[in-house]
């Protein structure tokens, strides 16, 4: 084996036990959830009802409800109308893409990536 190939090897190898070690140690439920749909984040929904919009506004057409207690998938936080002083809206995932206020839903867990 020439010195360049096991130069590659130890490398490769080197990175992947740098990731290995870098990699926090998680529950088995967060594992299992983050392994199957590493993009999705998880709320509640805080308000009775929530219109769940096409747009992050809320002048844009009704997708569907969502009630209080509510557990929705999100996949990720965008910037759009101010609803009570916040200005933040998740694209939910649950069966349709739909729009919803952030003020309404308290996220579960860490707070979603930007869109």
């Amino acid at each position: 084996m020439s010195l360049r190939s096991r130069l590659s090897i130890s490398v490769v190898a080197g990175a992947f036990l740098a990731a290995a070690a870098a990699t926090p140690a998680v529950a088995n439920d967060d594992w299992h959830h983050h392994h199957e749909h590493p993009r999705l984040y998880k709320g509640v929904v805080t308000a009775s009802t929530l219109n769940l919009r096409s747009a992050p506004n809320r002048g844009s057409q009704i997708i569907r409800t969502a009630y209080k207690g509510e557990v929705v998938s999100i996949f990720c936080k965008t910037g759009g109308e101010t609803v009570k002083g916040n200005p933040l809206w998740y694209l939910l995932t649950d069966g349709t893409w739909a729009w919803g206020a952030a003020r309404y839903i308290d996220n579960v867990g860490p707070a979603p990536r930007w869109c």
